[in-house]
């Protein structure tokens, strides 16, 4: 998902988002004391992400309301689509929504036993996948999940049976050849036309399940035009219906959601009466909200003085937690100039990543370090360094004026002239307005070009999805926010023509390579194939990552079982755990 201020990979926007990725932007369980020691409660978080701030069920009131702080309304309530992957859509419809994997706050892929009993791998030649569902499960109107509602969410997202559907992302369910019911529909058997390593994906969170029984009543699910049409009415509907622990009772545009329990729910039942999602665009007014009560949990992307406005507050926990989201320089590849191979490796270069972080995250926390891999998180495994080897980063001025001379460039006096003798002309790096650390990012790199003589204007844009999608930069600076999927979000993200590749990169290596990683059922392989792909593109400088995105979240120590998860399932992955403390 694309991260701005905060989105999902087509506009998750803090984050960039998309079906593997959101642009930007578990199980709780265990002991806990019903009392936490104030602005303590998240104190194990570091050593214990999954069960820190846990309490009981016996130790919990039975009611109450949490209000949550949201950064953008939701114009589109189809988080599978493009326009409605965005961040705050997915953490709204988490609730509502059955999906057959969730990630835990310590990154890894869980099954959802609640929806699916089982999720196997019976062969893999050809590869095939079997889902037994719980035979409890049921949408709220009293229709049992069965195999038709995997068989429409594969049709609006495979690309092929539905051409005017925009999904978010089509990478997964385009290797699927079949989908068939048995068993009164409650086993559904999936058959591949290649290996899908990361098989896990589909159906999950990053994207769940939309009701066929109420797509069927929207359009012809058989036809082309038929799924598009029921595709739109569930971008275009607020949800009265639900498949989760949770419904939405209210919607107020602009301003909130409110979500009650579903009656009709078969498994565990929230302890909570309601969870409001209120929508506070201006994220400096977050803090403010929180200590006059009027929400109990924020999430923002942190900036310096939020955290520390926060972190004086009584009765007010708050972390910092690193995950999935990392933030990162790109290149439009459509510029003249940065189409250029040597030009992109000395402007990344130049950069100094360090010096970036000290002058940023590095204020309000010592946990974040250079990121050297496009793919993987440092607590993943496959996670192999492929950048430090090529300088970028480093801050080397004058290894990067040497890349400059031995391509034949001249740096006359502030004017850099490139081998055809014409001057290389000023350019734009952006940045989601309002955001201080991007612009301050922004102008970092503005400093490095212009030691290479390259002049590059700083500018904002309110709408991160839209600059990105239009190519509407030189270089832009954002963060994505991953699933635990990684081999699906680099073909999102790096192969040729792929929507979510927006500077338009293109290797035929590269994709050939991810090609195979994507197909490969060893993931030691498979890992080994992507980092083989992610070694040939830092060498052609298109993206240059930064470091983890911190997140953080803040709530009253009066709620128990939330936590921090850095993941696109964010902390509302458990919100039917979540309760008021006796």
């Amino acid at each position: 998902m694309l991260v701005t201020t905060r989105s999902r990979a087509a506009k998750l926007g803090a984050f960039v988002a998309g079906a593997a990725l959101l642009l930007s932007a578990c199980g709780g369980g265990g002991g806990g004391n019903s009392a936490v020691q104030t602005g303590q409660a998240f104190a194990d978080c570091d050593q214990n992400p999954n069960s820190c701030n846990s309490a009981q069920a016996d130790q919990l009131q039975q009611g109450g309301d949490v209000t949550f702080a949201i950064e953008k309304n939701i114009p589109n309530w189809n988080v599978t689509s493009a326009e409605g992957n965005v961040f705050e859509t997915g953490m709204v419809t988490k609730g509502i929504l059955p999906y057959t994997f969730y990630s835990t706050p310590d990154l890894k892929p869980v099954l959802n036993k609640d929806f699916v009993e089982s999720a196997d791998v019976t062969s893999t030649n050809p590869q095939v996948v079997v889902y037994k569902i719980n035979p409890k499960a049921v949408w709220d109107d009293g229709t049992p999940f069965n195999a038709d509602d995997f068989v429409y969410n594969w049709k609006v997202q495979n690309g092929k049976d539905c051409p005017d559907c925009a999904a978010a992302s089509t990478s997964g369910y385009d290797q699927v050849s079949k989908v068939e019911g048995s068993d009164n529909g409650k086993t559904v058997t999936v058959t591949f036309s290649k290996p899908f390593t990361d098989w896990r994906q589909l159906w999950s969170s990053s994207g769940a399940m939309y009701p066929a029984h109420l797509a069927k009543a929207h359009g012809d699910i058989n036809t082309p035009a038929g799924l598009a049409s029921s595709y739109k009415w569930f971008g275009d509907t607020v949800p009265t219906w639900s498949g989760g622990p949770w419904k939405i009772s209210k919607f107020v545009n602009n301003q909130s959601v409110t979500e009650v329990p579903n009656d009709k729910y078969w498994g565990a039942k929230p302890k909570l009466s309601s969870v409001i999602f209120r929508v506070i665009t201006d994220a400096t007014q977050e803090p403010t909200a929180l200590q006059n009560n009027e929400v109990q949990v924020i999430y923002p992307q942190p900036q310096v003085d939020l955290v520390n406005q926060v972190k004086n507050m009584p009765n007010v926990s708050s972390f910092i937690g690193l995950g999935l989201t990392w933030e990162h320089y790109d290149f439009n590849l459509k510029n003249q100039f940065l189409a250029q191979k040597p030009l992109r490796q000395a402007l990344f270069t130049a950069i100094n990543r360090k010096d970036i972080i000290a002058k940023t995250v590095g204020q309000f926390t010592n946990k974040v370090q250079p990121l050297e891999n496009h793919n993987f998180m440092p607590q993943q495994a496959g996670y192999k360094d492929v950048v430090s080897s090529t300088g970028q980063g480093s801050g080397d001025i004058e290894k990067a004026k040497k890349i400059l001379t031995d391509a034949g460039y001249k740096i006359n006096g502030t004017q850099l002239v490139d081998p055809s003798g014409k001057n290389v002309a000023p350019m734009r790096i952006r940045y989601t307005v309002g955001n201080q650390i991007r612009q301050d990012e922004c102008e970092l790199f503005a400093q490095a070009a212009k030691q290479l003589g390259v002049t590059v204007n700083v500018q904002s844009t309110d709408d991160l999805g839209d600059t990105t999608t239009t190519g509407d930069y030189d270089i832009i600076v954002f963060a994505w926010v991953a699933s635990p999927f990684p081999f699906a979000g680099a073909v999102q993200n790096w192969v040729t023509g792929q929507g979510s590749n927006y500077g338009k990169y293109s290797n035929k290596q590269v994709d050939d390579l991810i090609g195979e990683a994507n197909a490969e059922t060893d993931q030691t392989k498979a890992a080994d194939l992507l980092n083989q792909a992610d070694q040939i593109m830092s060498d052609d400088a298109y993206v240059l990552p930064l470091y983890q995105k911190p997140t953080f979240i803040a709530s009253s120590d009066k709620i128990a079982n939330i936590r921090n998860n850095s993941t696109l399932d964010a902390p509302v992955y458990n919100m039917a755990e979540w309760g008021i403390r006796k």
